[in-house]
């Protein structure tokens, strides 16, 4: 009789974007504005009732980091910060409103969602650099927890950089991709298959 094959190892990451912060919609990047009442609100309703994950991650942001730390003190998860999750840096950009830089330069505004590498906000992070230690980051979970069911607190741009990486694509696209607040998406890794994204459309975090 021959040996039973293992089954393969199947790790499951889930990317939580934070939710409203104080201020609401504005280029962060760096700026480290707290979650507003109703972000938090977001967050637990994205969640529920019931957390499915054996560890959580979160990016060093506190509009992140609070809820994670209070979601892990609730549920008595394992927590660990990885400063590579933060979000991308905006540069001059930081701390305005879409309408305030259209108001002051349009052309650069709409150029830079034609296309993000050639016209980056001056001083913002180098997008290949920041897709590129996103990729190392979910690279170095994938190992690090096979088996595992893993929530990640992060960004709006660390899950649209997340979602190129599975798919391959430029991150010229990056800004192609829409990314609602406490939203999840996510990612599957195993042995047998490529890394894939997980599409549910309307479901619930309940259905994934």
């Amino acid at each position: 009789m021959g040996m039973e094959k293992e089954a393969p190892k199947t790790t499951l990451i889930d990317l939580l974007r934070h939710g409203e912060p104080e201020g609401g919609r504005r280029y962060r990047g760096s700026i480290d504005d707290p979650l507003s009442e109703r972000g938090w609100q977001q967050m637990w309703h994205t969640v529920g009732d019931e957390p499915l994950w054996n560890h959580v991650i979160s990016s060093p942001m506190d509009r992140c980091r609070a809820f994670a730390e209070a979601l892990c003190e609730r549920h008595q998860i394992s927590l660990a910060q990885d400063d590579r999750l933060r979000e991308v840096g905006f540069g001059a950009w930081e701390g305005k409103t879409a309408a305030e830089l259209k108001q002051v330069n349009a052309e650069q505004f709409f150029g830079f969602y034609q296309d993000p590498v050639r016209h980056r906000p001056e001083g913002a992070e180098i997008l290949a650099g920041f897709c590129a230690r996103v990729a190392a980051a979910l690279g170095d979970i994938a190992d690090q927890h096979p088996a595992r069911h893993v929530l990640i607190v992060t960004h709006a741009g660390v899950i649209r950089a997340a979602i190129s990486m599975i798919l391959k694509t430029s991150p010229s696209d990056l800004y192609r991709v829409s990314v609602p607040s406490a939203s999840i998406t996510r990612l599957r890794f195993s042995a047998e298959r490529p890394p894939e994204l997980l599409h549910h459309g309307l479901a619930t975090l309940a259905d994934l």
